[in-house]
């Protein structure tokens, strides 16, 4: 298996996605988190399920490698823990929209273009 050129390689079963439109667009992938890293929020983490039968291995990808689907400028300053944060980002199973004007809101935004790509294979 040549997986030099690959976007990423299941861990569990060795499934190999060529792109990243191919892991957006596999219906047996689904996004189920995210871990921020508030220094620096393209380090931060997405992270997915292979649910393929006899798998289910969960693996994380970096932001950067998706950050590019939206195309706005990063907001600042953070709202991080300020009156009106909603607290998103600290909940890592929470994937809704956020309105709140914030440096980390872009990353709201890829998630919902993720769950769109995810939802328009369905």
């Amino acid at each position: 298996m040549n997986t030099a050129s690959s976007f990423k390689v299941c861990s569990g079963c060795e499934k190999v996605w060529s792109t990243r439109e191919d892991l957006l667009t596999d219906p047996e992938v689904t996004l189920n988190g995210y871990q921020p890293d508030f220094e620096d929020l393209e380090q931060g983490l997405f992270l997915f399920t292979h649910r393929r039968r006899n798998c289910g291995t969960t693996f994380a990808l970096k932001v950067h490698l998706f950050s590019d689907l939206v195309k706005r400028p990063v907001l600042t300053p953070r709202q991080t823990g300020s009156d009106e944060c909603r607290g998103y980002c600290l909940r890592q199973n929470s994937l809704e929209p956020c309105p709140v004007f914030c440096e980390c809101a872009y990353v709201r935004d890829v998630i919902q273009i993720i769950r769109s790509k995810a939802a328009n294979t369905a």
